[in-house]
């Protein structure tokens, strides 16, 4: 149970469940190979990393999680990686079975550890069935979904039934970076690469997901969709002052909805102190939740974010336990209905 002595991580990923038996009788991207001198890698979509235990062993993370100090994570599917992309006569059974692996870890670890499912995209018809056995079925809270269908409204438009579907029951749905189906990785930066990459357009990319879902209908067509955009919603609390300005010059009978952005939640995966700062005096901290990205990042996130931030000790409260609370809360009276 999430209380006032929790610290809630709802943003981690979890490559077990059954994927890398999946990945590893693949020899094209994404696969696990293993190189000549012996250690194991993931052949990612923009290269490829060592695939370690804290990758695929939820006991292995779970220590981790406990030595951090945090008592609850938000796993998800490994969405960037591009399996839920693949054909779906190829992936949907063992996207299904990673699901009910997820629900009977969270049976198994007392609700320390909580799953967000994945679906197989390339055949809508089995999302859709996925998506609403995921909630009525599993319990488990929502999804996480490719960003880049959202980076326009005609490219969000694709994600409509799914949308209709996950509204039934109620879903949180997580807007991470991850590509289309069918659409190839763009070309790699000609130098700096993980920078360029990893911070300056992984973080625009978050912002221009949650200007397509705050300035299109999405948050009244589908009311009991609660969408989690990561990394404190990119660049929005440091432009958005330049964004209204935008508005009220150029459009002056139609100013920006900022306050809409706090029908949004969002998580302070990778960032620190002065980020949060910046987010909780745009967005509220009942909005704000901790974030590793783990296991990719293994600070703890309430030590290294939360803990300096020159926030009030209710506002370090909230970003530390109770949004989530909260956000888990209305997610089980919506599917309780």
């Amino acid at each position: 149970m999430i209380d006032q002595h929790s610290r809630v991580d709802m943003h981690a990923h979890f490559y077990g469940g059954g994927l890398v038996d999946t990945l590893r009788a693949r020899t094209v991207r994404p696969y696990l190979r293993t190189r000549d001198d012996g250690v194991t890698v993931m052949v990612a979509m923009n290269g490829e990393f060592p695939f370690t235990d804290h990758y695929q062993d939820h006991r292995v993370g779970l220590a981790a999680m406990r030595a951090a100090g945090l008592t609850h994570r938000l796993l998800t599917f490994p969405g960037a990686l591009g399996v839920d992309l693949l054909p779906a006569v190829e992936i949907a059974p063992a996207i299904g079975r990673y699901n009910d692996y997820l629900a009977q870890l969270g049976a198994d670890t007392d609700g320390a550890l909580i799953g967000l499912a994945g679906v197989p995209l390339d055949d809508m018809d089995l999302a859709c069935a996925e998506v609403t056995r995921i909630r009525r079925d599993l319990g488990l809270p929502g999804i996480i979904l490719p960003s880049n269908y959202f980076n326009s409204l005609a490219e969000a438009a694709a994600m409509a039934p799914l949308l209709r579907a996950a509204n039934e029951f109620g879903c949180h749905i997580m807007l991470h970076p991850g590509l289309k189906v069918g659409q190839e990785p763009p070309p790699l930066p000609a130098d700096f690469v993980q920078y360029r990459l990893s911070a300056v357009d992984l973080q625009s990319s978050a912002s221009q997901v949650a200007l397509t879902v705050i300035l299109s209908e999405m948050l009244d067509d589908y009311p009991n969709i609660s969408f989690q955009i990561v990394n404190l919603g990119g660049t929005l609390p440091f432009i958005f002052e330049r964004i209204e300005s935008i508005a009220r010059h150029r459009n002056p009978d139609a100013p920006f909805p900022t306050d809409r952005l706090r029908r949004l939640w969002y998580d302070c995966a990778s960032l620190g102190p002065r980020a949060l700062e910046a987010a909780v005096k745009l967005l509220g901290a009942d909005r704000i939740m901790l974030g590793s990205d783990y296991p990719i990042f293994k600070d703890d996130p309430y030590a290294h974010a939360v803990e300096p931030a020159d926030l009030t000790p209710d506002e370090k409260a909230q970003v530390t336990w109770r949004t989530a609370h909260d956000l888990f809360a209305r997610l089980e009276k919506l599917r309780q209905r």
